[in-house]
């Protein structure tokens, strides 16, 4: 008889700070405190259960955003996971600022992947060996490089880390770590799907990589990827769902011998409420809503942002105050920027904050047609289409019709006039976008002074955004191609 053990093992992402249940059809759905009572079900039921979280705690709700993670931190540590590693969110509040959140968190953070430029130093455990019911499982955290664009912004200490090479990490943390004593060694990941294949394609089998739990990329799936003998799951996003592994662990043999997969809801019909986990949300809803609902305007209709690479209503609207706010000829404003998927017709504060909610500076450039036309072409490569790369709302007067089976514009105009390589411009970015200019447009700083020295001309996107709605009553935008894509 193989001496064979179950290890129920249970795997969030992308959780942004999703507190709040949601009424759906009169049922609530999601929430943390439903999410708490099925994680406590199955750790009351199981003799072995592990709770793991791919990253992105933070950012998506106003009361995340109104206490910088702090209370997220203060709920995680009810919600007690086991292991948890960094999404590239964790960020937004600075390095310096994430390195004290995680003195606050009672449960380990992990990573493998972020280091110190000058001594080489981790800046976090790389990894954590859980043992329960005599299985010991070995996770291994890794992040997206998309935290170094981030990390640029920070002035304290942005400049001094670096993202090293995760196949070449994970590669050092089984030769150091994976002895005979581990049973099965998950790799928590915050780097989207497609790279999570490709990782898992290029990891040599002998480390002995079982499963890849990760996030990211917002990944719904009805069953596990089976990559290079690697098992990949993510779960969506948000409290909604919880991604459940059922494994049979081979001890003898350090090995999975079975699993079952599942998606599972997390509704009021099928979770217990945590209630002292809940009265911690609501104390933090109270102290929040005498400020965030308050009212800011009202839409004709509502407007919608159903995915990032594509024109959507709402995008248009936000680019064009910009537009109009800062007097540029052109706003080209980061789809990622908008983090929900609609906002109105009525509009509160607290809506405005979460559907908007990095309120960066903008920089000014000064660019020609040729140069806008590169970076254009850039934005619109095969990859974008795949989720993987900034993509811009632009404002009113520009439209672009751009051929992906040719490679190239069928139209680039501005105020119904072909643009021409000579005609300049006046440029609007986000702060974060203008520090990531070449990753993300391809276009160096030196190209863009060439005509003006870059400046800003607004400490906050989100003041613009607040006076331009309390002084313009039933507004209204529409899709109306001004990016075209066609196959």
């Amino acid at each position: 008889m193989k001496p064979l053990k179950h290890l129920t093992l249970l795997h969030s992402n992308d959780l942004h700070g999703d507190f709040l249940a949601e009424e759906i059809e009169e049922t609530f759905v999601g929430g943390i405190s439903l999410l708490s009572g099925y994680i406590s079900k199955v750790r009351s039921e199981e003799t072995a259960a592990i709770y793991a979280v791919s990253g992105d705690l933070f950012r998506g709700s106003i009361i995340d955003a109104e206490y910088k993670g702090l209370s997220t931190i203060e709920m995680m540590n009810l919600l007690a996971p086991d292991v948890v590693t960094l999404g590239n969110h964790e960020i937004d509040y600075g390095i310096a600022h994430l390195l004290f959140i995680e003195k606050c968190a009672l449960f380990p953070i992990i990573n493998a992947n972020l280091y110190l430029k000058m001594n080489g130093r981790r800046l976090f455990t790389p990894c954590r060996i859980l043992e329960t019911d005599g299985i010991r499982v070995l996770f291994i955290g890794l992040i997206t490089e998309d935290v170094m664009a981030q990390a640029k912004q920070d002035p304290l200490v942005g400049s001094f880390i670096d993202v090293e090479d995760a196949v070449r990490e994970v590669g050092k943390i089984c030769n150091a770590y994976r002895t005979l004593d581990i049973d099965c060694t998950v790799l928590l990941t915050h780097i989207g799907i497609e790279e999570d294949r490709r990782l898992a394609r290029t990891l040599d089998p002998a480390w002995g990589v079982d499963i890849i739990l990760g996030g990211h990329s917002h990944t719904v799936m009805e069953q596990p990827i089976l990559e290079n003998g690697i098992l990949i799951a993510h779960a969506g996003s948000g409290t909604d769902n919880v991604g459940r592994f059922d494994l049979t662990i081979d001890t003898e043999n350090n090995r999975i011998d079975s699993f079952s997969w599942q998606f599972v809801p997390i509704t009021e019909n099928t979770c217990e409420r945590d209630l002292p986990l809940e009265e911690v949300v609501s104390k933090y809803r109270r102290l929040t809503d005498a400020k965030y609902q308050r009212l800011i305007t009202r839409f004709h209709s509502t407007l919608t942002h159903p995915q990032r690479n594509c024109e959507t209503s709402l995008g248009n609207l936000f680019a064009d105050i910009f537009k109009e706010s800062l007097g540029v000829d052109i706003m080209l404003l980061g789809s990622g920027s908008i983090r929900t998927n609609a906002l109105g017709p009525i509009v509160e504060y607290g809506g405005l904050r979460e559907t908007f909610p990095f309120d960066d500076a903008i920089y000014m450039f000064q660019a020609d047609g040729a140069q806008l036309r590169r970076m254009l072409r850039f934005m619109l490569r095969d990859e974008a289409f795949r989720g993987h790369t900034e993509f811009y709302q632009i404002s009113e007067g520009m439209r672009v019709v751009y051929s992906r089976t040719a490679g190239e514009f069928l139209e680039f105009s501005y105020g119904g006039h072909p643009i021409t390589d000579e005609q300049l411009f006046t440029v609007g970015i986000q702060s974060y976008h203008f520090s990531n200019l070449e990753k993300f447009l391809n276009i160096t700083y030196a190209e863009l002074e060439r005509y003006r020295k870059p400046r800003v001309i607004s400490t906050s996107c989100l003041d613009i955004i607040e006076e331009y709605l309390s002084a313009h009553p039933t507004l209204s935008r529409d899709v109306e191609g001004r990016i075209l894509i066609t196959e």
